[in-house]
């Protein structure tokens, strides 16, 4: 058995972190945890220094240059081209005239959006004003224009940062795309593009003319390519430890006393081999290898700390776990009512018997009605309270149609069960106030 967690209040109470420093170490961690750029890029050198030089040729030698960063969803592109900017930002004199503009493609939706995206990022949305243009090639012609300096032949250099890339490329006829590859290719202005995206079949999407004007460079991001799962989860404790710890020479919060600091580290150090601890982490890795989900964990870990609760204990990592990791279509289903859960139960019945093969409403209200007669409590619920309960669960999704054909009537229509029998029977355990025969019906063999 695993030793009894410490409390959260130490019983030394000249050892013990104060209210005041609790507050100050948690407003830290919740920049450290939420800002990528707060903590050096780990793995995948050869990416990282490709789009270093990238950006920095940009910016010191004026050269306009596209390329695609393409990698699987949470392996880190944006976490590295947050620090790529983190460190032009520290080392590279020309930073502070060049500008950086960045586009999402679940935000900027059409070429109108982003035009004014750019205008905005560029602080240049008061020189448009009322001017009309014939052209989105014209609109944005003019805004690189205004980045001139006086003398006009010194330009600003653009770095356009494309987050969901492929979301662009069903923008009509690729518009902004076209415009901007065009202007990197022809050099009328010191503009880098860099699209980042997760397929890779992306540049099928791309039409020929837009195509023609793409530098056709793509970098490839693998992570974890050759860690081993051991490794995986070694380095995921090492990264819990740096995203926790405080560094001695943080000077965003001076208030921060050096004994506080040493506390709140010491504590850390025990906490991360707390057997608990490492299995939390173990199952998660297990269950995913994304740092941003990992990010998330720690911040409802973090949010825990309040005045009562002073240190981060493994009961927090084994509740926030829990919540994490809980299954949502069983969450909605303990909330729908009785009658509803009934006909779930009825559903998940008539799949056991006929192997999962389609049903109607009739078939279910046939097996619930079988299952009142046998009740010793008679339910008294109307057939079209039935029929709305049954559209309730089709509109939550928990069922769904086989075909969508109007021609049938909605009571002889075949519907899927997309609910398991264990996640059935998991909301029948965990929901408040069932009845005793409901919850038997849900257990038992009874067809």
């Amino acid at each position: 058995m695993s030793r009894t967690p410490k409390s959260s209040k130490p019983s030394d109470k000249g050892q013990a972190l104060k209210p005041s420093d609790v507050c100050v170490i948690r407003k830290i961690l919740k920049d450290q945890i939420l800002m990528p750029s707060a903590n050096p890029f780990r793995g995948s050198p050869k990416e990282f220094a490709d789009v270093l030089s990238l950006f920095r040729r940009a910016m010191e030698h004026g050269e306009s240059n596209s390329a695609l960063l393409i990698g699987p969803r949470g392996c880190g592109k944006t976490t590295l081209v947050e620090c790529v900017i983190e460190a032009l930002q520290r080392d590279c004199l020309a930073f502070d005239d060049s500008v950086i503009v960045r586009l999402n493609g679940y935000v900027h939706m059409d070429d109108r959006l982003a035009l004014k995206g750019i205008a905005t990022q560029l602080q240049l949305e008061n020189t448009l004003g009322d001017k009309v243009f014939g052209s989105f090639a014209e609109n944005l012609s003019f805004l690189l224009q205004c980045l001139k300096e006086g003398d006009r032949e010194h330009t600003k250099s653009v770095i356009f940062i494309l987050e969901e890339f492929d979301l662009f490329c069903h923008h009509q006829n690729q518009t902004l795309l076209y415009n901007l590859f065009d202007v990197a290719q022809s050099a009328q202005a010191p503009i880098c593009v860099l699209g980042i995206t997760c397929r890779k079949d992306v540049t099928d999407l791309l039409e020929k003319r837009v195509m023609s004007r793409f530098s056709n460079r793509q970098i490839h991001l693998y992570p974890h390519a050759t860690e081993t799962f051991e490794d995986g989860v070694k380095n995921r404790i090492q990264l819990c430890k740096d995203l926790l710890s405080i560094r001695s020479d943080n000077k965003k919060h001076p208030q921060l006393s050096v004994r506080a600091l040493q506390l709140w580290n010491t504590h850390l150090e025990g906490l991360f081999v707390n057997p608990i601890v490492v299995d939390c982490l173990k199952d998660m890795y297990a269950y995913t290898v994304c740092e941003r989900s990992l990010r998330n964990f720690l911040l409802l870990v973090i949010c825990r700390l309040c005045d009562d609760h002073l240190e981060v204990t493994p009961t927090d990592f084994s509740e926030v776990s829990r919540q994490m990791r809980r299954n949502l279509r069983v969450a909605f289903a303990e909330g729908l009512s009785i009658l509803e859960l009934c006909l779930l139960i009825s559903m998940m019945h008539q799949n056991e018997i006929f192997d999962s093969a389609p049903f109607n409403f009739e078939m279910v209200f046939a097996r619930l009605l079988k299952f009142d007669q046998h009740s010793s409590k008679t339910m008294t619920v109307d057939r079209q309270v039935v029929v709305k309960a049954f559209e309730h669960l089709k509109s939550l999704e928990f069922i769904r149609p086989v075909s969508t054909s109007s021609q049938v009537l909605k009571e002889f229509q075949m519907f899927n069960l997309m609910l398991i029998t264990d996640e059935i029977r998991e909301a029948v355990n965990n929901y408040q106030g069932l009845p005793t025969e409901v919850s038997q019906w849900a257990f038992s063999d009874y067809t």
